[in-house]
């Protein structure tokens, strides 16, 4: 006799956030917030006045939670525990967002050039008035690039919908010279977090 295998959702369409999933073995449904016609909020991105990157992280992720299980609700979907995350590149302390073109990819890896720059990954969890969130924070150093480096990566478009315009899961990887924290919460996950939170809730982890 097969038992039910408990489910969470996945408030995002990152595909690396779902591989993350996959490989400790979380059973997962994809739930799509931004093609919701009836949606009467949304989640503003934009930081506060003087807003610390810690504290802005963490809010946006605990809003994209809330968000998705009101979406969830309106949808009528079986209730399970909604699980979202936002991942935010810090440099000097100023959040570096994702690029809005390709000379602003350029400036930004420009400024991450040979320097140690911070990875904040924040991953919350909600079930009906229930939300709790944790955040990793990771030291990344880059190697010196060159113009030409950072072109030849450009082409490659990894960067165009990442914040600090790399992902370190691709081509971006042989730039670092030396990562202190979590790797998977570069890459949008932290995985250590994600469980201690999925435990909180009662879901089954390794």
């Amino acid at each position: 006799m097969s038992t039910i295998q408990p489910r969470i959702y996945l408030a995002s369409q990152s595909p690396r956030r779902r591989e993350l999933l996959k490989q400790i073995g979380v059973n997962f449904d994809i739930l799509l917030l931004r093609n919701e016609p009836r949606r009467r909020i949304d989640v503003d991105e934009m930081p506060e006045e003087n807003e610390a990157p810690v504290d802005y992280v963490q809010r946006i992720c605990r809003a994209k939670a809330a968000f998705a299980w009101d979406v969830l609700a309106l949808r009528k979907l079986p209730p399970h525990p909604v699980l979202a995350a936002d991942t935010t590149v810090t440099l000097d302390n100023k959040i570096m967002g994702k690029p809005g073109d390709r000379e602003d990819a350029i400036a930004m890896l420009q400024r991450l050039s040979g320097r140690q720059h911070q990875v904040l990954s924040a991953v919350a969890i909600v079930f009906g008035d229930h939300i709790e969130a944790r955040l990793s924070t990771t030291a990344v150093t880059f190697a010196a690039l060159d113009e030409e480096r950072i072109h030849r990566y450009l082409i490659t478009n990894e960067g165009h919908d990442k914040a600090g315009a790399y992902g370190i899961q691709g081509h971006a990887g042989a730039f670092v010279e030396r990562i202190e924290g979590s790797y998977s919460g570069v890459m949008g996950l932290p995985l250590f977090e994600t469980v201690e939170l999925l435990r909180t809730f009662g879901h089954p982890v390794p």
